[in-house]
């Protein structure tokens, strides 16, 4: 088998477990194929975990994984699962949108096939979403922090009684500067003779 036809059938694949056919027709399962027919605030809406509250997605838990203990589930998982349901959430409501003619059965199908070939893949998605929106995050504070720092230290200069003690301070600085530049001047201009070695004073 050729790489081409490598490529063909892995494409194929995807296409299979990314679509679903219903009365002759292609239903993407993948909500970002359908992103050409998305306006600004729906790729937002889509792309960022947490537009739907919170109760919604709770009361949703068990319906796409009635596998899972919660309660056995660290923050972090918790976190990527609940993003996963939110994601199955706005896939099926994006799907009813630009497919209106699909009966309830028939989303039913949808919804099943979803279940089982994106669950791993809302996952991924989501906790990469996740890091990124915690680098960000982390970037944001640091930024501000760096702010506060120079805004603050500027405060404190203005003050007028630091302005006080930090002018002796600078000028004693100086003189301590000129002080040792003329020292190392003066040992400049009277180097010291050096024999070479094996030799002495005296012959």
């Amino acid at each position: 088998m050729t790489a081409t036809q490598q490529q063909d059938l892995q494409l194929q694949r995807r296409l299979q477990q990314d679509s679903i056919q219903l009365g002759g027709r292609t239903i993407y399962l993948n909500p970002f194929l359908y992103w050409r027919r998305f306006d600004s605030n729906t790729d937002r809406w889509l792309r960022e975990p947490g537009q739907l509250a919170e109760e919604q997605i709770v009361s949703n838990r068990t319906r796409f994984y009635p596998e899972l203990d919660w309660g056995q589930l660290d923050e972090h998982q918790t976190a990527v699962r609940e993003g996963a349901v939110e994601m199955f959430l706005k896939s099926l409501e994006l799907i009813s949108t630009f497919h209106p003619e699909l009966g309830s059965g028939q989303m039913l199908e949808v919804e099943r096939k979803m279940t089982i070939t994106k669950k791993r893949a809302f996952e991924r998605w989501v906790e990469k979403a996740l890091r990124r929106r915690s680098r960000d995050e982390t970037r944001e504070n640091r930024r501000f922090e760096r702010s506060r720092f120079w805004r603050a230290w500027g405060e404190w200069i203005s003050l007028e009684t630091t302005q006080k003690a930090v002018v002796p301070i600078v000028m004693l600085m100086v003189v301590s500067g000129v002080a040792g530049w003329t020292l190392a001047a003066r040992q400049a201009a009277c180097p010291t003779l050096t024999l070479p070695s094996g030799q002495t004073g005296v012959r």
